[in-house]
C-alpha cells in the first residue's frame, strides 16, 4: 500500500523506465541487515559473500553521509578494501555486493544506474589497478589506477577498451548508467556529475554482452601490484538500480525524503524533484586507448549454493604504448553548466487526472509479477 501511495503522488509523466531491481537504501537499512544474507538465507536486495575475513562492518558502512546529496535515496553505501580483503584464497583484494533478485537482468535494453565517489581520507591507491562495477565477463566496467604505475584516471571500458575517462577528484560524485542492449549486443555510457542529469557520453558500441542476473559486482577488485598496501580504501555508492528503458536521466534532489514515511514523504519528494539544484559538470572524454587490462573469470555466483568456489584466474597483459610517451589527451564533453530537474505538470482537469491514474495502475499491474518498484519508490519491501 505504501508503494501505491508513493506512486500516486507522482504524475504519470514523471515515470521513465520500469525498475527491475533496486539496491537503493531506505532509512532503516543497516549493515546487520546485509550481513543476514547467506546462500541458505537469501534475504534483502544484496548478495554478500565476496569479502575478506574480517567483520562485515569492516568492509561495509551505511549512512546518509555516504550518499550523493542530490540523490533521493535515504542512505548511501561505503564499500572498503584493505589488506585483509582476500576472498576464497585469491591474491586480489575484493569487497563486492551483487544484486539479490529473481528478475531477469540479462535481456532486453536495460540501464544499470549508480553514483560513485571517494574522499581524501582512505583515498584509493592509483598505483594499483582497480576493477569497479563490473560483470563476470567484464564486457563493461570502470577501471581506476594502473599496476606498477601511478595513474589517477577513472575510465569506462567496453570489451577491454577504454572509451571514456576522467581524472578522479575526491569529494566529487560521478553518476553513471550503463546502457546495455543485451539482444543487439551493444553497450554505451551515460554520465554526469553531482545533481546534473545524465547525458550520453559514449554511444552504444558492439560488446559481448551477457549476464545471468547475478553477476553485476557493485564494489571494487584491486589487482596485486609490485608492492603491497594494507591501507584501507573507501569507495562510496548511491542510487544503485537497474531499469528497463526509457532511461531516467534525473539524479534526484538535494533534499531527500525519508523512505519510511508515507503520504507526507511522497509529497516532499515530489516537491524536491521539481526544485532540484544544479551543479557544474566537469566530465571528460578520451579517445579509446590501449591500456593494462585484466580478465577475471570465476564460478557462476548462482552455483555457489553448493558452497564450493573455484579460485579466480587472473591474466594481465600490457598493450604497447603509442609511439609517443605522452599520455592520451582527453577532451571535455559538452555538458550543461547549469540546469534544474524538469518541473512536472500536474493534472489540471478530471480527465487528465484519470488518465494519469490509469497509466499508473497499468505500471503497477505490469510490475506485480516481479515485485519490482520504480526508482523513486523508496518504500522498503518486507
Amino acid at each position: 500500500m505504501q508503494s501505491l501511495i508513493t506512486l500516486l503522488a507522482l504524475p504519470a509523466s514523471t515515470l521513465a523506465g520500469s525498475v527491475l531491481w533496486s539496491g537503493i537504501s531506505d532509512s532503516s537499512l543497516t549493515v546487520d541487515d546485509i550481513d543476514k544474507w547467506s546462500w541458505s538465507n537469501q534475504v534483502g536486495a544484496w548478495q554478500w559473500y565476496i569479502h575478506g575475513s574480517g567483520e562485515t562492518s569492516e568492509y561495509l558502512g551505511i549512512s546518509s553521509e555516504f550518499k550523493n546529496p542530490a540523490a533521493a535515496d535515504a542512505q548511501g553505501l561505503r564499500i572498503t578494501i584493505d589488506g585483509t580483503s582476500f576472498w576464497n584464497g585469491q591474491t586480489m583484494e575484493r569487497s563486492e555486493l551483487i544484486p539479490q533478485t529473481k528478475a531477469n537482468l540479462g535481456s532486453g535494453h536495460l540501464y544499470y544506474h549508480f553514483s560513485l565517489s571517494t574522499k581524501e581520507t582512505n583515498s584509493p591507491n592509483p598505483s594499483f589497478e582497480h576493477q569497479i562495477a563490473f560483470f563476470e565477463s567484464h564486457f563493461t566496467e570502470l577501471k581506476y589506477g594502473a599496476s606498477g604505475a601511478s595513474d589517477n584516471t577513472l575510465s569506462w571500458n567496453a570489451d577491454g577498451k577504454s572509451l571514456w575517462s576522467v581524472q578522479l577528484e575526491a569529494g566529487k560524485w560521478y553518476n553513471f548508467a550503463y546502457d546495455i542492449d543485451f539482444d543487439s549486443e551493444k553497450v554505451g555510457l551515460w554520465a554526469s556529475n553531482g545533481s546534473e542529469p545524465l547525458t550520453q557520453v559514449v554511444a552504444p558500441v558492439s560488446a559481448s554482452t551477457s549476464s545471468n542476473s547475478a553477476d553485476w559486482h557493485i564494489g571494487q577488485l584491486r589487482l596485486p601490484g609490485s608492492e603491497s598496501d594494507d591501507a584501507a580504501e573507501d569507495w562510496f555508492w548511491s542510487g544503485v538500480y537497474v531499469e528497463e528503458g526509457p532511461i531516467t536521466t534525473e539524479i534526484g534532489s538535494s533534499s531527500s525524503s525519508d523512505s519510511s514515511s508515507s503520504t507526507s514523504s511522497s509529497s516532499a519528494a515530489t516537491s524536491a524533484i521539481a526544485s532540484a539544484p544544479s551543479a557544474p559538470s566537469a566530465l571528460q572524454s578520451a579517445a579509446p586507448t590501449q591500456s593494462t587490462t585484466a580478465t577475471v573469470t570465476s564460478a557462476d555466483p548462482t552455483t555457489a549454493a553448493t558452497q564450493s568456489r573455484a579460485s579466480t584466474a587472473v591474466s594481465s597483459s600490457v598493450a604497447p604504448p603509442p609511439s609517443t610517451a605522452a599520455p592520451t589527451k582527453s577532451t571535455e564533453v559538452a555538458t550543461p553548466t547549469s540546469s534544474s530537474a524538469a518541473a512536472f505538470v500536474s493534472p489540471t482537469s478530471a480527465a487528465e487526472f484519470l488518465t494519469d491514474i490509469r497509466a499508473l495502475l497499468k505500471v503497477l499491474l505490469s510490475r506485480s509479477g516481479s515485485g519490482s518498484v520504480h526508482a523513486r519508490d523508496f518504500a522498503r519491501r518486507g
